[in-house]
């Protein structure tokens, strides 16, 4: 049974840098996102020029009935998903009182709800064949959540708590289960707000190549979880050892537009 690496939010940004790193490793692959045009041309150059299987999906996983469909479709066709990445996501930015209630709730089904049924279906899996590897992206704000990213942080804030708890309960198993934790990256998912923070002009944004450099040595070889960049590390950790009223004032000092 041919093996692949299923990397969701495969389009664009990390998942994109990803599905190039891993397939010159010359790892077959399943991607999945919304845009079928830009999953063909992948599919076409990664196969062209690695000679791997690459098979794409467009699916649109903030709906949970498509994530099963995916799943039973990829069982169907009898190809084995060996790893897993779960890097489809998307974030607002704005007061609470004011966002769109409907994409909150789509965020919520893509963030979270999805990324958890493609995690227990496919580790069930994994689990019995007593091998595989999980990757779940989080962010940043899974340790620092900012204001006016309420909603956002708090599903990356899920996605850690839910990481590395699985991969508690999975020890011995054969199934890895690591967390990779970028902070802001050079991508598309920033909008025009987002990018005229305070946030965004004192931490420089990453790569998402060295942003997916990072992922694929935690995906293949890793274990736990993995803050990319040092300011990051080092921002990640100032809750520890920072009041919270302090580390409030901070926080929506990072979240608010600059002067």
């Amino acid at each position: 049974m041919t093996e692949y690496i299923l990397i969701t939010g495969a389009s664009s940004g990390i998942g994109y840098e990803m599905a190039q790193l891993l397939a010159a490793k010359k790892f077959n692959l399943i991607l999945v996102a919304r845009s079928i045009d830009k999953l063909r041309k992948m599919q076409e150059e990664l196969s062209k020029k690695h000679g791997v299987e690459v098979q794409c999906f467009q699916t649109d996983l903030s709906d949970v009935k498509s994530t099963q469909e995916l799943y039973e479709s990829i069982k169907d066709n009898g190809w084995r998903v060996s790893h897993l990445v779960n890097n489809a996501g998307f974030g607002d930015y704005g007061s609470f009182l004011e966002t769109s209630l409907e994409k909150e709730l789509d965020m919520i089904n893509l963030n979270i709800s999805s990324l958890m049924m493609l995690t227990k279906l496919f580790a069930q899996d994994m689990a019995t064949r007593k091998s595989g590897r999980i990757m779940n992206v989080a962010s940043l704000l899974s340790f620092i959540p900012l204001p006016y990213y309420s909603v956002y942080a708090a599903t990356k804030t899920f996605v850690l708590a839910f990481s590395e708890t699985i991969a508690a309960e999975l020890e011995g198993t054969g199934v890895v289960v690591t967390t990779l934790c970028p902070g802001i990256v050079e991508t598309p998912f920033h909008t025009p707000d987002m990018r005229k923070t305070n946030a965004m002009s004192a931490n420089k944004p990453m790569q998402a190549i060295d942003v997916a450099e990072a992922g694929v040595k935690l995906l293949l070889h890793g274990r736990g979880k993995k803050v990319v960049g040092f300011n990051n590390w080092f921002i990640s950790n100032l809750p520890r050892v920072t009041p919270d009223s302090i580390m409030m004032k901070i926080k929506k000092n990072l979240a608010s537009v600059k002067a």
